[in-house]
């Protein structure tokens, strides 16, 4: 009878932690990581071990490299081929790695991304640095575990005669680990390890007076030097990496950028498309053309600019807003004692002399075997010969082989080892001259053990045998440095009035969030029609302003978006704007307030915000200059149930009347409320009843108070203008004035609220429920007192109750108006 099935009951969490567990530990040790000492991930290691063992090394000819791929998978790493395939192509990449461990004939890519020709079509074998790392492994150097099928062995590390991890770096994700260590120049390299031998007490410092910092293949100047010490210390740090450009004069007059080296891991296509679209899109002024004149020479970009324009200027900005400049971050993670950890260049420098020390003591063990084995046989050799005629005589009378060495044992008493190398001895050996021989040969043996045993007992003999091998190596591949390394990281300031083309044009905001900015001459052509927006939108700002200005767009959530005006979408006045979402990210349920142009974000004005639910915040406006502006920012700290109703700029000697919706007025000074900073909630304005909310707050000069009105708007179509002064000033937190005449049926609930100064030709539009619009000049109005409840100019019965108010924008009289806020 058949045994019954056992199952196990285990709860989902330990069973997928478990194999989590086993997912992540292979991840980390067997595939992303390298290993501290040799510096390779175990697909490279097995790549160049492959090639070693197959002798495709960099005295033979090339071969295909599919036959490499063939033999790693078949052999060690039962993998995709095209992983391995990957990793071989990378390691012959000059832009990749600083010294290239793999040589290969055929296409293997190119600093614009193109992909590699087919492993098919490609030949490789290894480079001749690459003979360093694998240089005495065939004597037992390093430790060899069975393969993946135990078929065969292979190594655990490589012997590493040279530093690797530092020289070429290494990239790499793994399960909660990452890593990124830049390559160095390797003649610095090996300055610093016998630093670090000679020295072990040195510090960081003392190290960065021989290793420099990072030498990318791509060249390039880094910047930060307390950035490189940080990373060395930590193993965590950050530089910037930019591109080496000079400012050339051509015929003419004119100037170009050349730039020759470019960040390390930039892609060269990339940059030079994102070049030409700041070109195309009119972003900054002066560039005339981009192109790359790379060949086979060398890397060459070069940036045509105009007559008049500014090279300096325009590199500043191709800094900022391009890969000409990157931040390079530091993550020294590698596999140390088959743990992940971060390391410092002390620790990385530790970690491989301490393996080179072990290499060593492996090797000389493995000679001093070797070399005493083979004294034992010379002294056989010498007693042998020294009694030649009886050793002749006694294998003459022997049967066979065996019995020829069981005699010579017996009667001389060699040994089985020296037995066996007297009878396979050639007969002409047996002439004076190879007696010399021997004992020259039995000399150099005595000596040679005494080497390799100084070496076993002694630290100081064993480390200036590591010290020889590392100089002999410097000695052969040194090379010069190619990174540039610059004391600060330099501040990029762009002079946008330099950077963009001066030209007025007329900017556009409509509720909806559609922006877009005008040319003057689109706008006269329109022959003063409306501009282009959909039929259920309206316009929230509207006015000519100068491309170098920017406009501060405020939302309902808090956010602010920081748009310089010529960044804009350049639409034609009869064509919709480009919605905002497409130039800043912004959530879905948000939407526009206010816009606000402004010249300069001087410390002399503030920016005002009011909350439905009271609250009131007022910030310096320079806090809002922002020096990213991909996203939206915060700009006033808002509660989940509230939202902003209104945002106004004032110069700090301003008045303040905040309306609510069940009439409700409140007048006071600005000066009530103090300055906070740009993430602040702000203070309570106005003390609201219960589900009462406000619908706006405003501000006016206190000098012009006389003439200016408040004007409401009901929800049951009634529009009331009153003095400001019916209102006396107070401070904030107070509940208010009544502004409208309480009635017990139907109350007038106010829907809209906002300010008539000087009696101006403002016309107010009112939107009913069923979405028809009613002009309305306020002017035409008579003033009327706090307790009135003002005409009626709707009539909500036919059309509904009035649900929204907005000041109607003159897009009739713009040009020649540039009034923006700070100038």
């Amino acid at each position: 009878m058949a045994e019954a099935e056992k199952y196990l009951d285990l709860p989902l969490e330990d069973v997928l932690g478990d194999r989590f567990g086993r997912y992540s530990k292979y991840i980390i040790q067997e595939r992303a990581l390298p290993d501290a000492r040799d510096g390779l991930k175990p697909v490279q290691r097995r790549i160049l071990y492959a090639m070693f063992q197959d002798g495709n090394t960099a005295d033979k000819p090339f071969r295909k490299a599919a036959k490499t791929v063939g033999n790693v998978i078949g052999n060690y790493h039962p993998h995709g081929d095209s992983s391995v395939y990957e990793a071989m192509v990378r390691m012959s990449q000059d832009w990749k790695g600083r010294n290239v461990l793999v040589e290969m004939h055929g296409n293997n890519g190119s600093i614009d991304g193109d992909p590699p020709a087919a492993m098919r079509y490609t030949e490789a074998r290894l480079s001749p640095i690459s003979r360093e790392l694998l240089r005495d492994i065939d004597k037992n150097t390093v430790e060899h575990i069975p393969n993946f099928d135990d078929s065969i062995e292979e190594p655990v590390v490589l012997p590493a005669m040279f530093p690797n991890l530092l020289v070429n770096g290494s990239t790499g994700i793994s399960s909660g680990y990452a890593t990124d260590i830049p390559p160095h120049q390797l003649g610095e390299v090996i300055d610093a390890v016998l630093m670090e031998m000679d020295n072990p007490h040195c510090t960081v410092d003392d190290l960065m007076t021989v290793l420099k910092g990072p030498d990318f293949p791509t060249g390039g100047i880094i910047q930060g030097k307390d950035g490189i010490k940080t990373a060395y210390e930590t193993g965590k740090g950050k530089v910037v990496v930019r591109a080496k450009a000079d400012i050339e004069e051509v015929r003419g007059g004119r100037k170009q950028i050349v730039i020759t080296e470019i960040p390390y891991d930039v892609v060269k296509a990339n940059l030079v498309k994102k070049m030409d679209e700041i070109r195309f899109d009119k972003k900054i002024d002066g560039i005339a053309e981009v192109r790359d004149d790379t060949d086979r020479t060398g890397l060459r970009i070069v940036v045509e600019l105009k007559k008049d324009a500014d090279p300096d200027g325009i590199l500043r900005y191709l800094y900022k807003t391009t890969d000409l400049q990157v931040s390079y971050n530091f993550n020294m993670v590698a596999i140390f004692h088959k743990t992940p950890k971060l390391l410092g260049l002390k620790q990385l420098l530790q970690a491989y002399i301490e393996h080179q020390k072990e290499v060593i003591t492996n090797r000389s063990q493995y000679e001093l075997a070797k070399a005493k084995d083979r004294q034992h046989i010379v002294e056989g050799l010498i007693k042998a010969i020294s009694i030649l005629d009886e050793v002749i005589a006694t294998i003459r009378a022997s049967k066979d082989k065996k019995d020829a060495k069981h005699r010579l044992m017996e009667q001389f008493r060699f040994t089985e080892a020296q037995a066996e190398a007297i009878v396979t001895l050639q007969l002409y050996r047996l002439t004076n001259t190879d007696v010399t021989t021997l004992e020259k040969e039995a000399e150099e043996l005595q000596a040679e053990i005494k080497r390799l045993e100084g070496i076993l007992s002694s630290e100081k003999k064993l480390l200036s045998v590591i010290k020889k091998q590392l100089k002999n190596v410097k000695k052969t591949y040194n090379d010069e440095r190619r990174t540039v390394i610059e004391e600060e990281i330099e501040e990029l300031k762009i002079d946008l009035e330099v950077m963009v083309p001066s030209e007025d044009v007329i900017v556009t905001v409509t509720k909806e969030g559609y922006v877009k900015r005008t040319s003057p001459r689109s706008y006269s052509a329109s022959n003063e029609d409306p501009p282009g927006m959909k039929e259920t939108d309206h316009l929230l700002f509207s006015q000519e302003l100068n491309t170098t200005n920017t406009l501060l767009l405020f939302t309902k959530k808090g956010y602010y978006m920081f748009i310089p005006v010529h960044e804009l979408p350049d639409i034609r006045w009869k064509d919709n704007g480009q919605h905002i979402s497409n130039i800043v990210q912004l959530d879905m349920d948000d939407a526009l307030v206010q816009a606000i142009p402004v010249t300069a974000f001087s410390d002399d004005y503030y920016v005002i915000f009011f909350t439905k639910n009271g609250m009131i915040k007022k910030t310096l406006l320079s806090a809002y200059q922002a020096q990213r502006y991909s996203r939206a920012l915060v700009a006033v700290k808002v509660k989940e149930q509230d939202e902003v109703v209104n945002v106004d700029v004032t110069n700090g000697e301003n008045e303040i009347f905040i309306g609510t919706n069940k009439g409700y007025g409140l007048r006071f000074h600005e000066a009530e409320v103090s300055p906070v900073g740009q993430r602040a909630a702000g203070v309570k304005g106005i003390n609201l009843k219960e589900e009462d909310t406000v619908v706006n707050g405003v501000t006016f000069a206190e000098t012009n108070s006389k003439n200016t009105d408040i004007i409401i708007v009901t929800q049951r179509g009634a529009m009331k203008k009153m003095p400001v002064t019916e209102f006396e000033p107070s401070t904030r937190a107070k509940r208010g004035l009544v502004m409208i005449r309480e009635v017990k049926s139907n109350p007038h609930h106010i829907h809209g609220l906002t300010l008539l100064q000087n009696n101006a030709a403002d016309t107010l539009i009112m939107q009913t429920e069923q979405g028809s619009m009613f002009p309305e000049k306020p002017a035409d109005l008579k003033r009327s007192d706090r307790y009135s409840n003002g005409s009626f100019v709707v009539d909500t019965k036919t059309n509904g109750a009035v649900t929204d108010i907005w000041k109607e924008i003159d897009y009739q009289n713009l040009t020649g108006n540039n009034t923006s806020t700070s100038s």
